[in-house]
């Protein structure tokens, strides 16, 4: 067999010919196996190619063989099957916290793990709805720093910020860097949360990741793990973080202009603010049920709701029943 500078590549050139275009519907025949390895400057025969899919399989690589008139070999069971990776796509899509930009990145990623005959299905549209995405990008290598913290027993400092009325961020606790001993992390409703202690505050607190700003490790050891192992993360993120479930309804809300951060975070920085003197407006689609109506009950008069009428006269039974208690 003829010999070329590349021939050391054909063990790896032809692991990635399968990957790339093979699939149980889509067998590639021994002629084409050696043009495709011909395209790449490798000359190969029949017998070594042979001797080459043993190694393959050896090393892990389900390769099967169609037998018959149109005799062929294609790759079976993969680290990661087509459903696995639709699962994954749509998880990318559907989440909060990640970017569209890194979206993007992700899911070419997660689509390089299937064949060339399978991708195309991982390009397509899922509606999510009420979805919002992240506009910061710092997010990820905040994340990371995060998970370094807790590993390495130290505090984390940030900045962080809230949404004003007119959609801009505006810096918290008169921006001066937050002091957090970092003790989990909490991906709930699509969002990250850091739950930490608050080493100025002396008590446990939540942050949303997505609003942390330069986040950076700090040279001194956690606080807090006392008030840690008392702590029951699962019951603490269940009434903290959810809200919602049930047929979905376009609610009118009128607010105090102190709640224009919570209305933001809530419904996302897309939402039109109506500006009303000391209050503002806002049209969303939520869910009537107890937990939205005492959700806004918790704000006393600061929240109204404007319309639908229904809605209206369903939070007032509610406050009178509350009342009897």
């Amino acid at each position: 067999m003829a010999r070329s500078s590349n021939q050391k590549k054909k063990l790896s050139l032809l692991r990635s010919i399968l990957l790339e275009r093979t699939g149980p519907d889509h067998p590639i025949s021994m002629k084409e196996i050696i043009s495709a390895l011909n395209a790449y400057g490798v000359s190969a025969e029949r017998k070594s190619i042979y001797n080459d899919l043993e190694t393959l399989r050896e090393l892990g690589l389900d390769i099967q063989t169609v037998k018959g008139r149109y005799s062929g070999y294609y790759v079976g069971e993969r680290e990661f099957q087509l459903p696995e990776l639709k699962l994954l796509v749509d998880a990318v899509r559907a989440s909060k916290f990640i970017t569209e930009k890194k979206s993007a990145t992700l899911i070419k990623k997660l689509a390089s793990l299937a064949n060339e005959h399978d991708r195309k299905s991982l390009n397509r549209a899922v509606f999510v709805s009420n979805r919002t995405k992240s506009d910061n990008e710092d997010i990820y290598k905040a994340i990371d720093i995060i998970h370094d913290a807790i590993e390495a027993d130290q505090c984390i400092s940030f900045a962080y910020f809230s949404w004003t009325t007119d959609k801009k961020k505006e810096l918290r606790n008169g921006g001066k860097r937050y002091d957090v001993s970092p003790w989990s992390l909490v991906w709930d409703d699509s969002n990250y949360y850091l739950v930490g202690f608050d080493n100025d505050k002396k008590e446990i607190r939540h942050y949303r990741v997505d609003k942390m700003l330069k986040t950076a490790l700090a040279e001194k050891k956690r606080n807090g793990e006392e008030e840690f192992k008392k702590f029951d993360i699962s019951s603490y993120s269940g009434s903290v973080f959810g809200m919602f479930g049930g047929r979905s309804e376009r609610v009118t809300l009128s607010c105090a202009n102190r709640l224009a951060n919570v209305m933001l975070d809530k419904f996302g920085s897309d939402i039109t603010i109506l500006n009303d003197g000391d209050r503002f407006r806002i049209h969303v689609n939520v869910v009537p049920s107890p937990v939205f109506l005492g959700w806004i009950m918790s704000f006393g008069n600061d929240i109204e709701i404007i319309s639908p009428d229904s809605v209206a006269e369903k939070l007032k039974e509610l406050y009178k029943t509350a009342k009897l208690f």
